[in-house]
């Protein structure tokens, strides 16, 4: 099956939100059946007005979600956007076989786009980098009884609930105390009745670590292709045809290309991969 779910909508959310709401709001809210048939038809068929269907009709969701992330100070209209990637997401890969609503098994795909988009454009830097401190992130503030520091015995708690340390359950604090910001994480009642784990049991992987892992790899990619562009021509010529070709060349090899000893082609590639790994790890 071939087709761009990405690019079907022709309507998104700009400086006038007011009437994006208005237009989405003409959408009918899709009854179970009618659901299924258009569900059918694209996972089938590849269907790509089915599909275009499914999404329109669940933009208002986006926008219901969205707005339970208004405390970290980003615009309305981002967050919005980014869920409605992540409802694309959920089309693309939604089974209709399986037996649930489409948006039981949404819900996490819109949250994994809008999670990722907050950590990446909040004002701290860098607040959450390793997939535990991102768990910590979205659930510290629900797991607080109230907005006074926690104490010794209600950090060790909250960090045996999330698996974390208590350590870094205090530095996340420190973190989020500096700003005077709502956190709606998981855990309400209408997100936990809604979230497809009560629904589905399934082995596939958690749809936060697939868009966390694509925009680290996408990430790792830039910084590799700026890393090596910094390289002087030869330096980056060794690298390429050592570690980067599928028929890598012998240090003696290169050394008869450029009419030097293999000992200097190992000191040119030891100096190279050195810069390559200071670019890579640089802020």
């Amino acid at each position: 099956m071939t087709t761009n779910i990405m690019a079907m909508p022709s309507i998104a959310p700009g400086r006038d939100l007011d009437a994006y709401l208005r237009t989405i709001s003409q959408f009918p809210i899709l009854k179970p059946e009618e659901e299924k048939v258009l569900a059918e038809r694209f996972y089938a068929d590849g269907d790509i007005d089915a599909a275009r269907e499914l999404v329109m009709c669940h933009l208002r969701f986006v926008v219901h979600l969205a707005r339970s992330y208004k405390g970290y100070g980003l615009s309305q209209a981002d967050l919005i956007q980014e869920g409605n990637v992540g409802l694309m997401k959920a089309v693309k890969r939604f089974d209709p076989n399986v037996g649930v609503r489409l948006i039981s098994f949404a819900v996490h795909w819109i949250k994994a786009e809008i999670h990722e988009y907050i950590l990446r454009n909040w004002r701290i830097v860098k607040v959450a980098t390793t997939k535990s401190q991102r768990k910590l992130f979205f659930n510290l503030r629900g797991a607080k009884r109230s907005s006074a520091w926690l104490s010794l015995e209600e950090t060790q708690a909250i960090a045996n609930d999330l698996g974390v340390s208590a350590a870094e359950v205090t530095r996340m604090e420190g973190r989020l105390s500096a700003s005077d910001m709502a956190f709606d994480g998981y855990g309400t009642d209408e997100e936990t009745a809604t979230a497809p784990m009560h629904f589905l049991a399934s082995a596939a992987p958690d749809p936060a670590d697939l868009v966390a892992d694509e925009h680290m790899q996408q990430d790792a990619s830039l910084r590799l292709s700026a890393g090596l562009a910094g390289l002087d021509e030869r330096s980056r010529d060794i690298l390429q045809q050592r570690w980067l070709s599928d028929a890598k060349s012998t240090l003696h090899e290169l050394a008869a290309e450029y009419g030097v000893s293999a000992e200097r082609i190992r000191q040119l590639e030891k100096n190279a991969m050195k810069k390559l790994k200071l670019a890579i790890a640089a802020d």
